[in-house]
Parts: structure tokens; sequence; C-alpha cells
């Protein structure tokens, strides 16, 4: 019998997330110590996308872990209490975490490769528009910038091409404006 097929036996061909029982794939739980049917889960592809981009994840998309999070199925277990995780900042999945219960190598296994991180706590860079800005992305100044130690004035208009990001403070990125290295403000810069 196909991984697919077993899966969907086991959850009655619904998303072992959130029930829906539409666009079903194949998931394979990161960083199992098993394979196949006991390292997958069954979702759809709305699961699938939040889950892959953690950026756009609607925290009320997630109140259905509410009733997955009691699944016998670890990998499931595993997954729910990774999302829930993520999304303690919220508040409402801090409850549910602290009602679930995992045993040493399953709470192992939803700790490993950090999947179970907050993203509440990482730095997310915006620019004056609010779209978040990646290192490597390029950005056009909004306004003339004096820039401190210099005589340099960073003028409007000024494309600044393949920004870093600061990872200690979400309001700072660098980038190159004639030749000179320089740290910005992140709301006086637009995305290109």
């Amino acid at each position: 019998m196909s991984l697919e097929r077993t899966l969907k036996q086991r959850s009655n061909s619904q998303c072992e997330l959130c029930s829906n029982p539409e666009e079903l794939s194949v998931y394979e739980v990161p960083s199992s110590p098993k394979r196949g049917e006991e390292a997958s889960i069954l979702i759809c592809s709305t699961c699938n996308k939040q889950i892959g981009e953690q950026e756009s994840m609607d925290p009320n998309h997630w109140r259905c872990l509410n009733d997955s999070m009691w699944s016998t199925v670890p990998a499931v277990q595993v997954m729910a209490w990774r999302l829930l995780h993520k999304l303690k900042g919220e508040g409402w999945p801090q409850d549910l975490l602290d009602m679930m219960y995992l045993d040493e190598d399953m709470q192992d296994w939803a700790e490993a490769d950090g999947d179970g991180k907050d993203i509440s706590d990482q730095l997310v860079h915006r620019d004056s528009n609010g779209v978040v800005l990646q290192a490597g992305d390029s950005v056009v100044l909004i306004k003339d910038l004096k820039v401190k130690g210099s005589s340099m004035v960073a003028k409007q208009g000024t494309a600044v091409r393949r920004i870093s990001l600061d990872h200690e403070n979400a309001e700072y990125i660098e980038g190159k404006v004639d030749g000179q290295q320089i740290v910005i403000i992140t709301k006086y810069v637009k995305k290109i």
C-alpha cells in the first residue's frame, strides 16, 4: 500500500492538522528519527503553504491545533507542538502548550533543528511601507540622510543595492552609498 493511501486511511482523507478534505499531500515532518508512515502526516495545501512561509502564518487558521494536538499519531503531535510554539507570542497557543504532554523522545524530535522557535522572537526588517526586507534586497532612500561622522549626505532617490540586515536591531540595515558602507534606518527606505 502506498504511503499516501495509508495516510488517507489513517486520517479519513482529511488534513491531520485542520481537517480540510481538499488538496491533500504527504508532508514529512523534519528531523524525524523514523521514516515512512511514522514520520509523515497528510496535510492540505493551506497548512502546507503556511508551514513553508512562516512570515505569512495566520494565527487564526491554527486554532485547529486545539483538536489535532490530541491526536494519537506522534508526527501530528510533534507538528502541533512546533506550530503552537512558533505562535506562542499570540497568547492562546501558550495555553495549549501548557496542556500538552510529549514524552522525552517526542519532545527531542519536536525541538530538533530549532523548528520550535517563536516567530515573534525573530527580527523582521520592514521598509517605510511595511514591506519585509531580506538581505540582498535593493532599496531607495525616501529622504536626504546625513551620514554621522562624515560630511556626506545620502540624497533622496539614491538606490542602495544588496543591503545587509542588522541582526540585533530590526530598524537598521547596511548598504553602500557612493562607495561608502553606511547604516540606514529602515523607515527612510522603500524596497525596489
